[in-house]
């Protein structure tokens, strides 16, 4: 799994500061593979801009770039930044993502992509709504958002999911329902639960359960 749970807490300091010590508890947090969601729902669409958020060491962002896409990958660690910017210098794909240090309680990107991807983007502090909103309003008209996170009734064993209420994740029904992804402004392509085996980052097996939902942007609000 390339990453889980990223995304900003209240203060920038706060947030770059939790990330960052946990980072650097283990030289790599993640597999260093793209999240087969993304893989499964993203590997036909047409390349263009993509903006990557809560991207960890990288792992989505660099698949992405070697497919075509120019990537904005945002993270609240910069020791996660640290580490994907060398992993994509070492696979070649350097210069085809932009790596950007934003707090997403806070920051609003500039301009619009043609893809917006959100992969398990959980946040103990921030509410879920609140960033997958910004991922909502970054896709540009014929555009595609994405966003993967894990089903309440399928949590990992291992972190400290379980130690949160159940107001932390979602169903894909309930994202497109929070998000207000109706017609005519959003055409519903996939919203879905779907079961996978999955290995944690001390080796364990578990089946995990995701929430998934692919939305194109008809026209702008």
């Amino acid at each position: 799994m390339a990453k889980h749970d990223h995304s900003g807490h209240n203060t920038d300091a706060s947030a770059a500061q939790v990330w960052d010590e946990m980072y650097r508890s283990r030289t790599r947090i993640w597999s260093g593979e793209p999240n087969p969601q993304l893989i499964a729902e993203a590997a036909q669409l047409p390349p263009g801009t993509a903006l990557d958020l809560g991207c960890g060491e990288g792992a989505d962002a660099i698949w992405l770039a070697s497919r075509g896409w120019k990537v904005t990958a945002v993270d609240v660690s910069a020791v996660a930044l640290e580490r994907a910017e060398a992993h994509a210098q070492e696979r070649g794909q350097g210069g085809s993502i932009t790596w950007v240090r934003q707090d997403l309680a806070a920051w609003v990107p500039g301009e619009l992509f043609d893809l917006v991807t959100a992969q398990f983007l959980h946040s103990t502090v921030m509410p879920w709504q609140q960033a997958l909103q910004l991922a909502a309003a970054a896709v540009r008209t014929g555009g595609t958002l994405l966003i993967v996170g894990h089903h309440p009734d399928g949590l990992p064993p291992w972190g400290q999911h379980h130690d949160h209420g159940p107001e932390r994740f979602y169903t894909a029904e309930q994202l497109a329902r929070e998000l207000g992804l109706e017609s005519p402004e959003w055409r519903l392509d996939v919203v879905d639960t779907r079961h996978r085996s999955a290995t944690g980052p001390d080796g364990e097996a578990a089946s995990l359960t995701d929430a998934v939902l692919r939305a194109t942007r008809l026209a702008a609000r």
